[in-house]
């Protein structure tokens, strides 16, 4: 004889199955994506441009951080400024920290003047964080295609503008 709980469980497990069995609305493939496009050809995709600012530099707003500690998007025109090279680097021409204040720019961190791998602050912007682009990217005037409502939290009153990756960088770690 079986037991009330195997009953129940038995019961349980049938509902269930039967509820996930149940018709459900069907999607054909041309809603499934954001394109809303055959997803197995690329031949009717047509791109929306891309309407990066065209803003001057130093005449640009600084934006708020995306997260704690994200890299701030860029906020003015990039145009002749991405060839970036050991030798030619047009963003520290105005965000080294020796410059920076006298042209009214936001100078690169102590986060990106720090070889992280040995432990020791270095003279000039480290080898590792010299291309800009790896995680500064110019910010797009389009809208966005889905609504982002995702709310930043900053521990401190400047965190959405400024880093303090140095400081909280080992935070938990043991």
């Amino acid at each position: 004889m079986m037991s009330t709980k195997t009953i129940i469980a038995a019961s349980l497990v049938s509902i269930v199955i039967a509820s996930g069995c149940a018709v459900s609305q069907s999607y054909k493939e041309e809603e499934l994506g954001l394109r809303k496009v055959d997803l197995y050809s690329e031949k009717t995709v047509v791109a929306e441009a891309t309407s990066y600012s065209k803003v001057a530099p130093g005449e640009s707003k600084m934006m708020q951080r995306s997260f704690e500690n994200a890299p701030p998007m860029i906020p003015h025109d990039v145009e002749g400024m991405m060839e970036i090279t050991k030798e030619s680097n047009a963003c520290l021409s105005c965000h080294a920290p020796e410059v920076a204040e006298a042209v009214k720019a936001t100078a690169v961190p102590k986060s990106h003047l720090y070889d992280m791998r040995n432990n020791k602050a270095l003279a000039d912007v480290s080898q590792a964080r010299y291309v800009c682009v790896s995680c500064h990217a110019p910010q797009s005037a389009n809208e966005p295609l889905v609504k982002n409502e995702f709310q930043p939290e900053f521990r401190s009153k400047d965190g959405a503008v400024k880093t303090n990756l140095l400081d909280t960088l080992n935070e938990g770690v043991q």
